[in-house]
């Protein structure tokens, strides 16, 4: 019988990558376009996650995976742990509100388990203080998008190229201290004060299966986890099998 540790890298499976604190499956649907079997898992039920589901605390899920060793039935993993405590788009608000207490920052457990999955893995976070090794950072003008979404990513046990950093073109749609700007980019966070409409943020981002705000505005554009995900499966394909 083959062994999960074989499926995971077999010639002619596509290799299974596990989605931790998955939302509504922006980073999923790029990696299934780079070729991969996604599986997530989030605390919250996402009837719009395009792929299998589990509903269950992120690191739960993964701790139970590593001791009973059914982890091995996975060639990677990706996470975006929640952080809002110290994102930039809201560190300033939280402390001028005296918000953020009751934000957890799961970064350092999420590593901790992933250290010990044995799997080349990736931690996502926005710009900001999430104390994250910032090995990738990708922009939506680096893939012709209409939202800038900076994202930083952490990678385990393997490396890819950092692509260059291109000019943007103009300013983020919408009100800022006070000030209207317009531009060539849709501000895909928030509500109000010219942020984007649901169809503008789907359009932006390249997502089309939810049209839950919130959802939308927690995404990452698949654009970046394809990008990432292309690379990955080369970090991931067997010895000796041609691309």
């Amino acid at each position: 019988m083959t062994q999960p540790t074989d499926i995971r890298r077999a010639p002619g499976h596509r290799p299974r990558l596990l989605d931790l604190f998955s939302c509504a499956g922006g980073a999923a649907m790029g990696y299934h376009r780079a070729g991969f079997d996604v599986t997530g898992v989030d605390i919250v039920d996402r009837p719009n996650y395009p792929f299998t589901l589990h509903r269950a605390d992120a690191l739960e899920y993964l701790a139970a995976l590593i001791a009973s060793g059914e982890i091995e039935q996975y060639a990677a993993v990706h996470s975006s742990p929640p952080c809002q405590d110290q994102c930039a788009l809201t560190v300033g608000t939280n402390a001028s509100q005296g918000w953020g207490g009751a934000h957890e920052d799961l970064v350092a457990p999420t590593r901790e388990l992933l250290d010990q999955t044995g799997l080349p893995y990736v931690i996502e976070q926005p710009n900001g203080r999430a104390r994250i090794r910032k090995d990738l950072s990708l922009c939506g003008e680096m893939f012709g998008l209409g939202v800038l979404r900076h994202r930083n990513f952490e990678l385990g046990r393997w490396t890819i190229a950092r692509p260059a950093h291109p000019k943007h073109r103009g300013y983020v749609r919408g009100y800022r201290h006070g000030v209207y700007r317009d531009g060539p980019y849709v501000a895909a966070y928030g509500s109000g004060g010219g942020k984007a409409t649901i169809p503008e943020m789907q359009q932006a981002m390249g997502i089309t299966w939810t049209d839950v705000r919130e959802e939308l505005t927690e995404a990452i554009p698949p654009a970046f986890s394809e990008h990432i995900g292309r690379a990955l499966r080369a970090a991931v394909r067997p010895v000796g099998v041609a691309a």
